[in-house]
C-alpha cells in the first residue's frame, strides 16, 4: 500500500478546495437563475409578452426546466456536503503522506512511518467514500417525496394550522425547494392556505388570493362578500390605470386585506403602511391604496431607477369600539401580524437569493402602537426604517422601534399626536426620532395628502434618500 504515498503526496488539496468553492458558487446562483427563469413562464403564462401555442409550450418548457434545475439543485447542495468532507480528508491524507515519505529516508523511523502512512491511507479512504457519496447525491431521485415532507405535514390532512403556524424562513425555504409546476397545483388546489403564507412570494400569494376572491365573487351571500367587493373594485381601479397590483393579503372571514402597488418580489424599495383604528377593507381599501400609490409615486421620482412597492396593509384587526381604541388589545394581535408580514417579505427574498429591498413601515395613528407589539416580540423588526404619522405614543423611546432609522410627523392641529395616551410624544426631542416636516394646519388624517410636505417627506424616506 505504500507504493500510494507518493501519489497521494502529491494531491493539491487547495485546488480541490477551490474547486469545491466555486461549484458551491454556482449552486447558489442556480437559484437566482431559476427565479428569472420562471418570471419569464409566468409571463408567458399571462400572455405579457408572447401569446399562441408557441408561448403555450415555452412557458410548459419553462415548468419543465424548473422541476430539473430543482432537481439538480437539490443534487448539488446534498453533494457538496460530501465534497466538503472529501477536502478536508484530502489535505489530511496529502500531509500525513507528504511526512511519511520525508521520515522514510531517515535511520530509526519506522514506527513514525507506519504511523504516518496509516493516517495517510485512511483518510484516503475517507476521500473515496466521500466521492462515491458525492456521487450518488448527484444522480436523478425517480420517486421524490412529496414536497409537503419536506416540512412534516401531510397537505391534504385537515390540520393545516400546523402549516399556516410555521416561521416565515422555514415557509420560505420549502417554497423555494418546490418545483414551478408543484407551487402552480398547489395554489390551484389549496389557495386559501398558499394566499396567507407568510414566507411565500408576492406573486404566488397573488394568484392564490385572487383564486379566493373569485370564488367569493361568484357565490353571492358568501362570507365577506362586501370585502372582496371592495377589494375586487380596488383591483380594477388601480390596474385601469396601469399599475402593477399585488394581492397580498385575502381573509374574508375576518375581513382583512392587504393590496400592494408595485412588484413586492423586485422592489429595491418596500413600503408597508399600517393603518389606525376604524378601518376596514370595505370603507377605507380605495384611501389606503391611494396612499400607498402616492408613496411608491413620490419615492420613484425621488430615486429616478428606483424599484418602488408600497403595500396597503389591512392585516389586523382595527380597533372598532370606545373601549378597544384606548387599549392595546388589538395592537398585540397587530403586532404578531405585522411581524410575520415583514419577515414574510425577507424571508422569500432570501430563499429565492435575491437581494433584501430597503423596508420602511409607515405606521399612522393606532399603527403606531402595532408597530410598537411587533417590535417588543422576540426577534429583531425586519425594517430599515419606520414611520410615525399623528402618533398617540407607543413606544418607549425611538430604540425601542429597533429600526436604523426612526422618524415622526405631528401636527398641532392634531390632537392626537400630542394625546401620548399609549406612551411619550414621539416628538420630544428626548425620544429620539428625526422629524418630517408638516404644515401647522394637517389634521389628523391628513398626512398623506398630496398638496402637503410630509407625503414628499415620507417617499425620501422609503427611497433612502
Amino acid at each position: 500500500m505504500t507504493v500510494l504515498l507518493p501519489a497521494i503526496a502529491g494531491w493539491d488539496p487547495p485546488l480541490l478546495r477551490g474547486a469545491v468553492g466555486t461549484l458551491d458558487l454556482v449552486t447558489d446562483r442556480l437559484t437566482v437563475w431559476r427565479t428569472r427563469v420562471e418570471a419569464v413562464g409566468r409571463a408567458l403564462e399571462a400572455a405579457q409578452c408572447w401569446s399562441g401555442p408557441a408561448a403555450t409550450e415555452a412557458a410548459r418548457a419553462v415548468l419543465d426546466l424548473s422541476d430539473t434545475v430543482v432537481a439538480g439543485t437539490a443534487g448539488l447542495r446534498g453533494a457538496l456536503g460530501e465534497f466538503s468532507r472529501m477536502v478536508g480528508a484530502a489535505a489530511e491524507a496529502q500531509e500525513a503522506a507528504a511526512a511519511a515519505l520525508a521520515a522514510g529516508i531517515e535511520a530509526g523511523a519506522a514506527p513514525q512511518v507506519e504511523a504516518l502512512t496509516d493516517r495517510a491511507l485512511t483518510s484516503a479512504a475517507v476521500v473515496a467514500e466521500a466521492a462515491t457519496a458525492a456521487g450518488r447525491a448527484l444522480q436523478p431521485v425517480p420517486d421524490r417525496a412529496s414536497p409537503i415532507d419536506l416540512i412534516g405535514v401531510p397537505w391534504r390532512a385537515p390540520e393545516t394550522e400546523v402549516l399556516l403556524g410555521r416561521p416565515p424562513g422555514e415557509v420560505a425555504g420549502w417554497w423555494a425547494s418546490l418545483p414551478a409546476a408543484e407551487q402552480r397545483q398547489l395554489i390551484a388546489t389549496r389557495p386559501d392556505v398558499v394566499g396567507d403564507l407568510d414566507g411565500v412570494p408576492a406573486w404566488a400569494r397573488d394568484r392564490a388570493n385572487r383564486l379566493v376572491l373569485e370564488a367569493a365573487l361568484a357565490t353571492p351571500g358568501t362570507s365577506g362578500e362586501e370585502t372582496a367587493r371592495a377589494v375586487a373594485a380596488e383591483i380594477h381601479r388601480q390596474e385601469a390605470a396601469g399599475r402593477r397590483v399585488q394581492l397580498w393579503t385575502l381573509d374574508l372571514a375576518d375581513g382583512l386585506a392587504a393590496v400592494a402597488v408595485g412588484d413586492l418580489d423586485t422592489a429595491d424599495a418596500v413600503a408597508v403602511l399600517v393603518p389606525g383604528i376604524f378601518t376596514t377593507p370595505e370603507d377605507d381599501l380605495a384611501a389606503q391604496v391611494g396612499n400607498a400609490a402616492d408613496v411608491a409615486d413620490r419615492a420613484g421620482a425621488a430615486a429616478p431607477g428606483l424599484a418602488v412597492a408600497a403595500l396597503a396593509w389591512i392585516g389586523y384587526g382595527t380597533p372598532q369600539g370606545p373601549l378597544s381604541i384606548i387599549t392595546r388589545r388589538d395592537a398585540r394581535s397587530g403586532g404578531a401580524a405585522l411581524v410575520g408580514a415583514l419577515d414574510g417579505l425577507a424571508a422569500a427574498r432570501s430563499a429565492l437569493g435575491g437581494p433584501a429591498p430597503r423596508t420602511t413601515v409607515v405606521a399612522h395613528s393606532y399603527g403606531a402602537v402595532v408597530l410598537d407589539e411587533a417590535a417588543a416580540r422576540p426577534g429583531r423588526l425586519a425594517a430599515d426604517a419606520v414611520v410615525l404619522l399623528g402618533s398617540p405614543g407607543g413606544a418607549a423611546d425611538a430604540a425601542a422601534l429597533e429600526a436604523p432609522e426612526v422618524y415622526d410627523a405631528f401636527s398641532p392641529s392634531d390632537p392626537i399626536s400630542w394625546a401620548h395616551w399609549f406612551g411619550p410624544n414621539p416628538w420630544a426631542a428626548q425620544f429620539g426620532a428625526t422629524e418630517l416636516p408638516t404644515d401647522l394646519d394637517t389634521l389628523h388624517s391628513q398626512y398623506f395628502d398630496p398638496g402637503r410636505p410630509t407625503l414628499g417627506a415620507i417617499a425620501h424616506v422609503v427611497a433612502g434618500r
